[in-house]
């Protein structure tokens, strides 16, 4: 798979593996966070040793602004080892330090700045997705912090003509200031930039059940999708967070747990990576990790969930 995530995965042509079973599976798109640690080529090394067949990562420290760039035999480095894997796609979640909603002009300047350079980053990576929250409007309203996002996502986009990795905007649980915990957000700030092809959405479980959404069941889970594609097109949706949360429906807090631990539940997961649009979708989790195991408990957790049925 050589070129950019344009959509969902389509497998055509013969059985490759042999086992139907072993071939649906295939079908299935699931990784983790994994930690750039040493080098980030070293990330591909962890995510396989998973059994993840797509992954994400931060490209830099997530809470710091940033200190340099990578190098260029690590970036080429990186590459080699994904062509050779079946990682795909290559996910990239933006730093935590970016506020693209702030008021303060030099902190929006930062921001803006720092995410020109990210994204661009990304694309030497091959990433298909950067993904990022749009921020925090403390300090103003509502609709001057959407008005802010998209001012920055203007000059993002003016001065990344030639960038194929495509920007994601997560949803959020909505605590505080938070922006993007309402469908109608993605709305206003794709509706003022053109509804352009280079910016779509990113589904996170966990912040969708907190900000409100009963997702656990199959019309709640329906609901949302309806009025994603009412809004903004389904076809904007490219990756799902997978996350529970021990947190309660529209708490607007921001607490992820384990895979079918907490109130969104085994029930609840199964309704969504069984969905006939979402389980076409990549599913990264970013849940609790004291070490490997429990990614692995939670990657075998979203497999057991997940039925090989030829529909």
């Amino acid at each position: 798979m050589g070129e950019r995530y344009a959509g969902s995965v389509e497998v055509t042509g013969s059985n490759p593996v042999g086992s139907t079973s072993k071939f649906l599976k295939e079908l299935l798109r699931l990784g983790v966070q994994v930690s750039i640690a040493g080098s980030i080529h070293f990330s591909v090394d962890r995510a396989l040793s998973l059994g993840c067949n797509t992954m994400q990562i931060f490209s830099r420290n997530p809470r710091k602004f940033r200190k340099g760039f990578l190098k260029g035999e690590d970036i080429e480095l990186f590459k080699k080892k994904i062509s050779n894997s079946p990682i795909f796609p290559l996910i990239i979640h933006a730093p935590y330090t970016l506020n693209l909603a702030t008021p303060q002009k030099f902190f929006h300047w930062v921001t803006t700045k720092e995410f020109i350079a990210d994204l661009i980053e990304a694309d030497k990576l091959g990433a298909h997705y950067i993904v990022v929250h749009p921020g925090c409007y403390k300090g103003t309203s509502e609709e001057k912090g959407l008005n802010q996002v998209v001012k920055a996502l203007e000059k993002v986009l003016k001065n990344t003509p030639e960038v194929k990795t495509e920007i994601l905007l997560e949803n959020t649980a909505g605590s505080g200031t938070w922006l993007g915990f309402k469908v109608s957000h993605y709305k206003f700030i794709l509706e003022n930039l053109g509804f352009t092809p280079r910016i779509g959405i990113c589904l996170d479980t966990a912040h969708a059940w907190c900000a409100g959404y009963r997702i656990n069941t199959q019309q709640g889970l329906e609901e949302l999708l309806q009025e994603i594609e009412k809004e903004i097109g389904l076809q904007r949706l490219k990756v799902t967070h997978l996350n529970d949360t021990l947190d309660e429906l529209g708490s607007r807090k921001d607490h992820h747990y384990h895979i079918g631990k907490g109130m969104i539940g085994k029930e609840g997961f199964s309704l969504i990576v069984n969905h006939p649009f979402l389980k076409n979708l990549p599913f990264i989790l970013e849940t609790p990790k004291k070490s490997d195991k429990d990614d692995i408990k939670n990657l075998d957790a979203v497999r057991a969930l997940y039925k090989d049925e030829l529909l």
